[in-house]
C-alpha cells in the first residue's frame, strides 16, 4: 500500500519542494513539466482536465494537460468534452463536493459522437480510473473541476486524500497560466511526437531534438529517453551534444532553461 506522503520527515521536505514550484508556473509547458514530474509521486495520472465556469448552465471552458502532444487543449473540442465533464461534475456534487474515485475497468471513458474519432477520444478509452475533485470560488461564483485520468486500474483511499491536499496548489498554478485564444478542434498531428508548433520560431532544432528535449525537461536520463523513443543511449547523447551547440549551452540544466524560454 502506498504510504502517506507525510509519513517520514524526508517526505515533508519533498512535499514542500514540489508544492513550492506552483508559484513559478507561467505557461502551459511549465504546468505540464510540473504535473508530469515529481507531482506524479503524489498524484499519478496520464491526463488531467481542468474545467471551469457555470456547470449548471452548461457554460464550461477547459484545459487539457497531457504528455501526449495530440491530447491537449488545442485538440479537444469543447462540445464533445462537455457531456463527460458535466457527468463527472454531477458525480462530484453527489459526493458532497468531496474527492471521488471512479473505476471503469476495460470499458474506459467514452466521448460522444465525433469525439470518438479524435485522439482525445482514443486516449480516454485506454484510461481505467479517474479522480474527480473541484474548488468553489465563492468570490466570483465559479466552480473549477479537476479530473485526473489514469491507466492504473484504480485509485486508493490515500490518493483521494492526497488530491484534496494537492488541488489548491494545482489550482493556484493553473490560474497563473493565460488561457489559449481558442479551443477549436484542429487536425490531429501525424503519428510522431510533433512539438515544434509549441515552440517560438528560430530554435533551429530538429523534430527528434525537440522530442528529446521534452523528455529531458521531464527529468528523464539518456537511457530512459532511449527506451521511450526506441533509440540507443549513444544516439540520445549525440542529439544532446547538437542541442547544446544550437542553444549555446554547456549542460542539461541550461538546455532545459533555454528550452522552456522557447515554449510558447
Amino acid at each position: 500500500m502506498k504510504q502517506s506522503y507525510l509519513s517520514i520527515p524526508a517526505d515533508v521536505h519533498h512535499f514542500h519542494r514540489v508544492v513550492s514550484q506552483a508559484a513559478d508556473i507561467r505557461t502551459h509547458f511549465d504546468l505540464l513539466i510540473w504535473l508530469q514530474g515529481e507531482m506524479q509521486y503524489y498524484l499519478p495520472h496520464d491526463i488531467m482536465i481542468a474545467a471551469w465556469g457555470s456547470f449548471t448552465e452548461g457554460k464550461v471552458q477547459h484545459d487539457v494537460i497531457s504528455p501526449m502532444a495530440e491530447v491537449r487543449t488545442r485538440n479537444a473540442d469543447s462540445d464533445t468534452l462537455k457531456p463527460l465533464l458535466l457527468q463527472l461534475y454531477q458525480r462530484w456534487i453527489d459526493s458532497d463536493r468531496s474527492p471521488c474515485a471512479l473505476r471503469l475497468g476495460d470499458s474506459g471513458f467514452m466521448l460522444q459522437d465525433k469525439g470518438l474519432q479524435t485522439m482525445m477520444g482514443s486516449a480516454l478509452k485506454f484510461m481505467r480510473s479517474a479522480l474527480v475533485h473541484g474548488i468553489y470560488d465563492a468570490r466570483n461564483g465559479i466552480e473549477c473541476l479537476y479530473v485526473t485520468f489514469s491507466t492504473r486500474p484504480d485509485y486508493s483511499q490515500v490518493d483521494t486524500t492526497t488530491v484534496g491536499m494537492m488541488l489548491p496548489h494545482i489550482d493556484t498554478a493553473l490560474r497563473q497560466v493565460s488561457p489559449l485564444p481558442d479551443q477549436a478542434l484542429v487536425p490531429a498531428p501525424t503519428n510522431h511526437f510533433q512539438l515544434e508548433s509549441t515552440l517560438k520560431p528560430g530554435h533551429n532544432m530538429s523534430t527528434r531534438e525537440v522530442e528529446i528535449m521534452f523528455w529531458v525537461a521531464l527529468g528523464k536520463t539518456n537511457l530512459e529517453i532511449g527506451c521511450i523513443l526506441n533509440i540507443s543511449e549513444f544516439t540520445v547523447k549525440n542529439h544532446m551534444q547538437r542541442v547544446f551547440k544550437k542553444l549555446d549551452v554547456i549542460n542539461r540544466a541550461q538546455a532545459v532553461g533555454k528550452f522552456k524560454e522557447l515554449c510558447a
